[in-house]
């Protein structure tokens, strides 16, 4: 079993972040804390401070960092790592291996959402075990209810969690890893299906318009496909309070809109797919508001 959560490094204020995010959710699970930084290797000194200190100052930004998060947390294991391989190759290694990978994204404006790097996006599309994306300024307090501003006491709840559910491709790895983090945080969960009924009754080429009858038959089909797709986790964690939004509307905005006021936002990713993410997700990377799990599944 995956025993570890894993930060990736790099020194930016986006992976920071990330480490921040994944050491508090180890907190949460009881897990240790791997920080690894890929593709490290040693500068050699050269007796010029222009080129010395930049290279020491990046030799040392993953002890810098681990010695915060002991201090934000006491009683967190932490275990930094260091390796020279291809971050890409070392991060795919890691995600396989842990409960989950943290990543850093490059944050732009508000509006326009954010947007990962290259080689964090090409591991979350390759990825055989979940990858969450936090944005550069992510902070404890984001997480909670009513806690927007000031610090965070141990009490504060946490913000719910939004899993978007795709009921042709429910998933087990996904619906167990949304339970598992609702669960962790003693947050309730809410499961969206965003669906756009049809207007026409298609006959070959030709169509006639669908009847509010049978419009009113499939929305009642798609509301005992997500009853159905949820009842054994319901019973599985009967402590998870669990809400069904069922919307017909596309489902990039609904899961944007839906996100909004979460602690995380967890998507599919089929591992069928190959290193192709579908679009819902892709809409997510670039725009969700909140912490982002993708987690490949099998159809």
């Amino acid at each position: 079993m995956r025993k570890t959560i894993t930060a990736g490094m790099d020194g930016s204020a986006e992976s920071n972040a990330a480490a921040g995010w994944a050491a508090r959710e180890a907190m949460l699970r009881g897990l240790p804390l791997t920080l690894l930084q890929a593709g490290y290797e040693p500068a050699p000194r050269t007796r010029l401070p222009e080129i010395d200190v930049p290279a020491e100052r990046e030799d040392r930004a993953l002890d810098f960092i681990g010695r915060r998060l002991l201090a934000d947390h006491p009683g967190l294991r932490l275990v930094p790592r260091r390796t020279a391989e291809a971050p890409t190759a070392a991060l795919l290694a890691a995600a396989e291996s842990s409960t989950l990978l943290a990543l850093g994204s490059q944050g732009f404006s508000s509006l326009e959402g954010f947007m990962v790097g290259s080689v964090a996006l090409d591991v979350t599309a390759r990825a055989r075990g979940p990858v969450v994306l936090v944005r550069a300024g992510e902070r404890a307090q984001d997480e909670r209810a009513h806690a927007s501003s000031g610090a965070v006491s141990p009490g504060t709840p946490f913000r719910r969690v939004v899993l978007g559910l795709d009921l042709e491709h429910p998933g087990e790895e996904l619906l167990s890893f949304a339970f598992e983090a609702a669960k962790a945080r003693a947050a309730s969960l809410t499961a969206v299906y965003a669906w756009k009924a049809p207007a026409l009754r298609l006959h070959g080429r030709t169509g006639e318009p669908v009847s509010p009858a049978e419009a009113d038959t499939m929305r009642n089909a798609m509301r005992l496909s997500l009853a159905a797709a949820l009842h054994p986790w319901r019973e599985k964690y009967p402590e998870v309070a669990v809400t069904e939004r069922l919307a017909e509307e596309r489902p990039a905005p609904c899961l944007r809109l839906a996100a909004e006021d979460a602690s995380l936002l967890v998507v599919g990713h089929r591992a069928d797919a190959g290193m192709r993410l579908g679009p819902v997700t892709h809409a997510m990377i670039h725009h969700a508001a909140c912490p982002l799990a993708v987690v490949p599944h099998t159809p």
